[in-house]
């Protein structure tokens, strides 16, 4: 069944919109919007999301495991913006190359929250969230290995599905995607 209406603004324009950050009505929202100072809220297709400052990431987390029953972290990837025509960040959000995203899911609340935080090309570190959820051992790792985010303090932060030899990371947007040939099985030769 096809969508009746547009879910998100309209995708073309300029480099990049503001797109008006909302006041949370989620209690969870708001109190990391409380706690962490410059935190934006924004809610995307129903869910809400919370965006930091890439230092309070670690501190988020536990205070999510801690103080509001949110015993999963469900995923923890990153997007580079590197190419992006368009970008929609909420008021108050200034965009970098890379955003972190990391899940969260509460079975006691039946609830969701994710948090996003901003990372700069030139800088593309943020803490590790395995001394709070230690399931994020390799998220974290395939997103080093494939987008080069560094997670700080992670116990073994090595390539996960590249070889250990391979030079650069296969995700991201300047990664030159056929400078490596590629050996079909059964192709005599590569291509």
């Amino acid at each position: 069944m096809a969508d009746d209406e547009v879910r998100e603004p309209d995708h073309e324009g300029g480099a990049a919109e503001a797109v008006a950050a909302t006041p949370p009505a989620d209690e969870v929202a708001a109190a990391l919007c409380e706690r962490f100072e410059g935190s934006v809220h924004f809610e995307s297709h129903g869910q809400n999301v919370v965006y930091l400052d890439r230092s309070q990431l670690g501190e988020a987390a536990a205070y999510l495991r801690d103080h509001e029953q949110f015993t999963m972290c469900v995923d923890v990837t990153a997007v580079d913006h590197l190419v992006d025509g368009v970008r929609h960040c909420p008021a108050g959000v200034t965009p970098e190359r890379f955003e972190v995203v990391a899940n969260f899911l509460s079975h006691a609340r039946n609830r969701r929250i994710r948090l996003i935080c901003e990372v700069p090309g030139d800088d593309p570190t943020v803490p590790s969230l395995t001394g709070v959820y230690p399931g994020t051992n390799f998220p974290e790792r395939e997103t080093y290995d494939l987008l080069g985010i560094r997670f700080d303090g992670h116990p073994d932060l090595t390539r996960i599905l590249m070889p250990d030899d391979w030079n650069g990371h296969p995700l991201r947007k300047d990664d030159p995607s056929a400078r490596v040939p590629v050996t079909f099985k059964g192709d005599p030769r590569p291509r």
